[in-house]
């Protein structure tokens, strides 16, 4: 990114650096949750380490982002072995390892073998500086073809269990934003803790990403801790015009569901500071609030589902 900004330059100069240092909302404000049947609590919004993390191309300047993203009260950081080629957690390994106890911290797997599994694992623990992360995911559920992968008995599902044994991770969850139906089948058959969906203002539909529709109310039966992403469904639901909204639309829509934090990538200070400010001001929408934006961005809703469907979550895109 061009016009690096330094720890300082981003504390001192912007509304979320007045309410670290202790002029107006303090930094502890942005709203806690519960995350589920855990039990812990996470703040509403989350620090996302994928493809606009990777944005920042200069290293010491991500660094500094990383750290003034906590002094800024964001207790959630999530990241995922494939981001950036496990570049993404190398960053974050920098921060850690004099930070871990302030943060929740999540990664993903996305190996579907046992023994592979483990073994990137090993090295996500070896990038990230830690001995234990909180939540550990299965990266990107796509159709039940790899449902039986994950599930096989040399699959990665079998390594979640034993590094949650193993207290390598608190906790196990999986992540999807390609299909809700098999989502709500993984959530159905098997012990995990937490799940990570696309839950927007497009995803009460009939495609194979109404994950609101279809993978929510599984998850809440089971009281697993639910994690909302692809809050601006990937850039294709925000903005001026047919099928678009604002941010605060689109932040407060996903707020409102029944999820314990949101996770947004964040490529730009400015939207660090943004998003911050319009977590610490969020009421919950009144379901004729939820429908009008749900009705803005419904012209948008099919080339959402098909672009996910082609996407790739690699954090290189």
């Amino acid at each position: 990114m061009s016009n690096p900004i330094n720890r300082r330059q981003f504390i001192s100069s912007t509304a979320v650096g007045l309410a670290v240092t202790g002029i107006g909302v303090s930094a502890s404000s942005i709203p806690r949750r519960v995350l589920g049947r855990t039990g812990e609590k996470v703040t509403a919004l989350a620090f996302g380490g994928g493809s606009r993390y990777m944005m920042y191309d200069d290293e010491d300047q991500a660094i500094e982002i990383l750290n003034s993203v906590i002094d800024s009260g964001i207790r959630y950081l999530d990241t995922a072995a494939s981001y950036g080629d496990g570049k993404s957690e190398t960053r974050y390994g920098k921060v850690l390892k004099t930070r871990r106890r302030e943060v929740f911290l999540a990664t993903k797997l996305s190996q579907r073998g046992y023994d592979d599994a483990l073994k990137q694992l090993d090295e996500c623990l070896r990038r990230l500086q830690a001995d234990q992360v909180d939540l550990l995911h299965i990266h990107g559920l796509e159709k039940a073809d790899d449902l039986e992968r994950i599930e096989a008995k040399d699959g990665v599902l079998r390594a979640l269990y034993r590094a949650r044994e193993e207290k390598m991770t608190r906790f196990i969850g999986m992540t999807s934003h390609t299909d809700a139906a098999t989502m709500k089948t993984a959530i159905e058959r098997h012990d995990l803790d937490c799940v990570q969906m696309a839950l927007n203002a497009a995803t009460d539909t009939s495609y194979a990403t109404g994950f609101e529709r279809i993978a929510l109310p599984a998850a809440r039966a089971k009281n697993l801790g639910i994690l909302a992403m692809k809050i601006t469904g990937q850039e294709q639901l925000i903005g001026e015009g047919a099928g678009k909204t604002g941010m605060k639309d689109l932040l407060f829509y996903s707020m409102s569901l029944p999820v314990a934090s949101c996770v947004v990538g964040m490529p730009k200070p400015e939207f660090i500071c943004e998003n911050i400010q319009l977590a610490r001001q969020f009421k919950p929408l009144s379901e004729s609030e939820r429908v009008r934006i749900r009705n803005a961005v419904a012209g948008s809703v099919m080339a959402f589902d098909r672009f996910l469907r082609h996407h790739s979550d690699t954090g290189c895109v």
